[in-house]
């Protein structure tokens, strides 16, 4: 059985990290709804009902990062994030971003 996007190990962030092909993405893009390419992030707004919800939220995505050494950008307003992924020494969306965007919807399966 081929393990799902959320399962595959993050690798180390390296400059040499390859681009996705437009045919990659668009097939990532279909098993992770509401995410969206916006230039070389991708990104996706959640919205939860209350602001305790939206940092608990925010907690989670940061301890995540910081486990798999890849930090997204995040937006936090009353009860709306935004997390943007890119993989920065590559300056585009690497099959690390997609791996680390399945994790933070495994989240919100739980």
């Amino acid at each position: 059985m081929n393990p799902t996007l959320s399962q595959l190990a993050a690798e180390r962030c390296r400059a040499s990290a390859i681009p996705l092909a437009p045919d990659e993405l668009a097939a990532a893009l279909v098993v992770l709804p509401g995410w969206q390419v916006d230039g070389q992030t991708l990104a996706k707004r959640f919205r939860f009902q209350t602001y305790r919800e939206a940092i608990a939220f925010v907690n989670a995505v940061a301890w995540m990062a910081e486990r798999a050494d890849h930090h997204p950008e995040m937006d936090l307003g009353f009860a709306v994030v935004t997390v943007r992924y890119t993989t920065h020494s590559a300056a585009t969306i690497t099959r690390n971003d997609l791996i680390c965007a399945a994790r933070v919807e495994s989240l919100l399966d739980a």
